[in-house]
């Protein structure tokens, strides 16, 4: 027995309104799993970054196995690539500044002319960050720089020196021309530890010129200063810097309220930071359809509102630095 006209196209109908009601359950599906998609990405993106960073500040000002005022070179070197100079600075005295573990500049670049270039930074903090490595080298190699460290003195240097207390030793540029003049053994607390800086702020990622992301400039194992991709889809970075009042409690200022360049080498206020709060604003790689986001962030003295349909994530976090 066979179907009637009106019984197939009343079969047809249910059949089509079945269909639409599991298309529309399928693009509300997809939906939900684009918009958890980009959630878990920019709190993955958020989280790694901040704690990057975070573990960095943990150490800052970290120089090996004393607590002394490194020595520190006075006389004009020549120039390391990239070295994240101010301007009018003499070269290496960036460097070579590890007794200063942090400092920063609000909502500025004061590097444009060297490390960051203009077109290379979009906005929010620059922080700096100066230490040496958790654990002493065995082998030392050629145009790295390192600091030697004993229980009452530190002393920078380049590369593999000849033996002896000597300068200048050839190929090299003062201060990094000369032998260690620490001398001693491990057994004897006297240990090489590799140099590092690291300078954090906002730039435009290399994967995707729309997209911004966090960077570092690091000091390399040749010498030279490059930026590092830390994380993609960091929009904002704030920093202050704590420090302890008259009442011992402890207060919280942006970069431009304390003094002190990042290349003094004498006693500033950044020698008084004690504390660091840092905020992390990550964002979607891209716009969510149908999502429209106005919110407005406080970070810090910063308000940052938006207008458009990329998801965010805040992060923040204090870290009381070692030294």
């Amino acid at each position: 027995m066979g179907f009637s006209l009106i019984e197939m196209m009343v079969a047809m109908t249910i059949g089509l309104v079945i269909i639409v009601a599991l298309l529309g359950m399928l693009a509300s599906s997809w939906t939900s799993a684009s918009s958890n998609r980009r959630t878990s990405e920019i709190e993955f993106d958020g989280r790694y970054a901040l704690d990057t960073m975070l573990n960095d500040l943990r150490h800052a000002g970290f120089r090996g196995n004393s607590w002394a005022e490194p020595t520190v070179p006075t006389t004009v070197i020549t120039p390391i690539t990239g070295e994240c100079l101010p301007a009018g600075a003499a070269a290496g005295s960036f460097v070579s500044n590890l007794r200063q573990g942090v400092w920063g500049a609000n909502d500025s670049n004061p590097f444009t002319a060297n490390c960051i270039p203009a077109g290379s930074y979009l906005r929010g903090d620059v922080l700096v960050i100066r230490k040496v490595a958790s654990i002493p080298v065995t082998a030392l190699a050629a145009n790295t720089l390192y600091f030697r460290s004993t229980y009452n003195a530190g002393e920078i240097f380049r590369g593999v020196p000849a033996t002896g207390c000597a300068s200048p030793v050839s190929g090299y540029a003062a201060p990094f021309d000369k032998v260690p003049c620490i001398t001693g053994t491990p057994s004897q607390g006297l240990d090489d530890f590799t140099l590092q800086t690291f300078v954090y702020g906002i730039g435009s990622s290399t994967d995707d010129a729309s997209l911004p992301a966090l960077y570092r400039i690091a000091l390399q194992a040749d010498g030279s200063m490059t930026p590092e991709l830390v994380a993609n889809g960091i929009e904002h970075l704030q920093v202050q810097y704590g420090r302890h009042t008259t009442d011992l409690n402890t207060r919280y200022y942006n970069a431009s309220a304390i003094s002190g360049s990042s290349v003094d080498t004498s006693v500033t206020e950044w020698d008084d930071v004690d504390t660091v709060r840092v905020w992390i604003l990550a964002r979607s790689a891209t716009a969510e359809p149908g999502y429209t986001n106005t919110s407005t962030y406080t970070m810090g003295d910063v308000s940052y509102t938006v207008n458009d349909g990329f998801r965010r994530n805040l992060r923040s976090a204090v870290v009381h630095l070692r030294n």
